[in-house]
């Protein structure tokens, strides 16, 4: 194939992509913005702007001298601010252009980081709920600016006027919206009312709501954040952040954590869950940017093993997308989730060495948040451990506790082993820690790094059978034609029988049997099966010494003294079949369709058995 001669093809002429302005509302309000509320944040977040650039333009003028009005009667939605205005050119420019933003003007991008908007689409929002949005505005800039009248249609069609500085006296800019029939849900007055508070409760201009009524102008954000505040005391501030968590969070914090970054203009609260939370669970936080709420579930602020606490904060350096409803991951979020993280510890440390009380109501309740903390923080580990809920023989105890009491260790890897000897154990005296769940038998094996005086080993089988008391040589003689019969029958199994004396006595038998032994006799089966191909080899290569499971059965026990003297081969094949099925159940691990057969089989013969004896 030969390709063409690109020098001879002639050059095509330049053309302008062309926007369907429908198709981008749809788009937006499909799959940028969660909801089409969103329009009054993005006319809120015009205008707070429109007003920081005022400031800056006269940086003696009074804070409140400035504002945002907001009108709602259920006919239309105004947005009205005491902002910077726009010049006609500015207009053609900012407003019938779409992706480029007023904060994007030469002298105003300089001091681009005391602006909440980035992206100059926030005005397409109100195309979500209105078939017009008509704009009134007129420049600070010159004193005798004319009023300047932009009308755009959500067809992509827009019309500019010029009108006399009479149609709007204040310099400004007035946005007003008639809303389409479908959108009541969002342009309702106590709607817009309750939108205004949710978005803007932290924001730092004067905002006001009238309804059309007569009455005086409600304000949207009448308090100011509770951090930015004045107390008598530590108490009180305390207690006035508390407040501020259980009203807005809805919950009354076990504790609240005041943070400050001041690097990057970050102030807030984070509020400790008074309950557990489920592992793995990671709540949202409310993130404010320059006062204007950015999302109620930013998880991204906080690491993953902060999930007992929610907070709010108010920033001034972090990014959002362009859906301004999460944050952009980039250095500056990942600094501010670091340095978080490290007031959260600071505040576990001050509790670990100040206030034992709140520490335990803290640990009762997000133990395992603390846990998984541990794994990687040496300080928290050292701090920590000793004081960590474990399941143990001896019930939930601390591992400082359990230390005082056993001076060796056990840990189980799984939690189906600690069920299968947790009874046992404990009955022998054997200190047994549960290591199955996330975490725990790790940290148990970091104790000598706090308590050198303390033993930490896993548990292994054949320290449990050592502390089981062997029979007398009569008994065990006298047994063993039964044992035999017993695992001639659990073979298929890989079960050896054993006779022992233990306590619980109302304990049959006991099923010792490790998942990693189990892994590996079915490796073996699969090898034997697959001997001769390539998978045989593999697996060849991989077998160890299958270690063999081992039903003991408790010779203190009165259905096991009945047993051992049965002499009929079958019913004693059925009775051990019996007992090793009883025992796989008691230790709780998932039965194999062999094993669950085995015990539906061994019920039905010992019933056809008793039947065939009393007929």
């Amino acid at each position: 194939m030969t390709l063409p001669d690109t020098a001879a093809i002639p050059a095509g002429d330049d053309r302008t992509f062309q926007v369907d302005l429908r198709g981008l509302v749809d788009l937006l309000s499909h799959h940028l913005y969660s909801s089409p509320r969103v329009y009054l944040r993005e006319l809120l977040q015009n205008a707070v702007d429109a007003l920081t650039a005022r400031h800056s333009l006269e940086p003696g003028a009074s804070t409140d001298a400035f504002g945002i009005r907001l009108y709602a009667d259920g006919s239309v939605v105004r947005v009205e601010d005491d902002g910077v205005g726009l010049t006609e050119a500015d207009v053609h420019t900012f407003l019938a252009t779409i992706g480029r933003s007023s904060k994007r003007a030469e002298r105003i991008a300089e001091q681009r980081a005391d602006f909440i908007g980035q992206f100059g689409i926030g005005l397409l929002s109100c195309f979500l709920v209105a078939d017009e949005i008509h704009v009134l505005s007129r420049s600070a800039r010159t004193p005798d600016a004319p009023t300047v009248e932009w009308r755009g249609r959500g067809d992509g069609s827009y019309t500019v006027r010029t009108l006399p500085a009479s149609a709007r006296p204040r310099p400004g800019t007035t946005v007003t919206l008639t809303p389409r029939a479908d959108a009541g849900e969002w342009t309702r007055p106590v709607q817009v009312q309750a939108l205004a508070r949710h978005f803007g409760s932290l924001l730092r201009h004067s905002v006001t709501f009238a309804d059309g009524t007569g009455g005086t102008p409600a304000p949207v954000n009448p308090e100011p954040a509770p951090w930015t505040g004045t107390y008598p005391t530590p108490g009180a501030r305390s207690r006035a952040l508390a407040a501020y968590g259980e009203e807005v969070l809805g919950f009354k914090p076990l504790d609240t954590i005041e943070l400050d970054l001041p690097a990057v203009g970050l102030k807030g609260v984070a509020c400790v869950l008074p309950e557990t939370v489920p592992a793995g669970r990671r709540h949202g936080h409310r993130v404010h940017v320059k006062g204007m709420l950015l999302s109620e579930q930013a998880e991204e602020i906080l690491p993953e093993w902060a999930f007992f606490v929610r907070c709010v904060v108010d920033a001034e350096s972090l990014r959002p997308t362009a859906s301004r409803e999460s944050l952009y991951e980039d250095d500056t979020l990942a600094a501010v989730r670091d340095a978080l993280a490290e007031r959260l510890r600071e505040w576990i440390a001050r509790a670990a060495a100040s206030d034992p009380d709140l520490l335990a109501r803290f640990l009762q309740a997000h133990h395992l948040a603390v846990k998984s903390l541990a794994v990687h923080d040496d300080e928290i580990l050292r701090m920590l451990l000793p004081w960590l809920p474990f399941e143990t023989t001896d019930g939930h105890a601390t591992l400082d506790e359990f230390a005082r009491t056993h001076r060796t260790v056990l840990v189980t890897s799984s939690v189906e082993e600690f069920r299968q000897v947790a009874a046992i154990a404990s009955a022998a005296g054997l200190g047994v820690v549960n290591g199955g769940y996330t975490y725990d038998r790790e940290l148990v094996h970091r104790l000598p790094e706090i308590r050198p005086e303390a033993s930490v080993a896993d548990l292994d089988p054949a320290t449990l059978t050592a502390h089981l008391d062997p029979v007398d040589r009569e008994t065990e003689l006298a047994a063993a034609a039964y044992l035999a019969q017993a695992r001639d029958a659990l073979a298929v199994f890989d079960c050896d029988v054993a006779l022992r004396a233990f306590q619980p006595a109302s304990a049959p038998a006991l099923l010792v049997d490790s998942r990693e032994a189990r892994h590996e006799r079915t490796r073996s089966q699969l090898a034997r099966e697959q001997e001769g191909g390539v998978w045989g080899d593999i697996l060849g290569a991989l077998r160890q010494e299958a270690p063999r499971a081992q039903l003991i059965l408790n010779q203190l026990n009165p259905l096991v003294r009945t047993a051992v003297t049965i002499t009929e081969p079958e019913l004693a094949r059925t009775s051990a079949e019996a007992l090793y099925g009883q025992a796989a159940m008691l230790s709780r691990r998932p039965l194999r369709p062999a094993e669950s057969s085995l015990i539906n089989r061994s019920f039905l013969d010992l019933l056809a058995h008793a039947l065939r004896k009393d007929s």
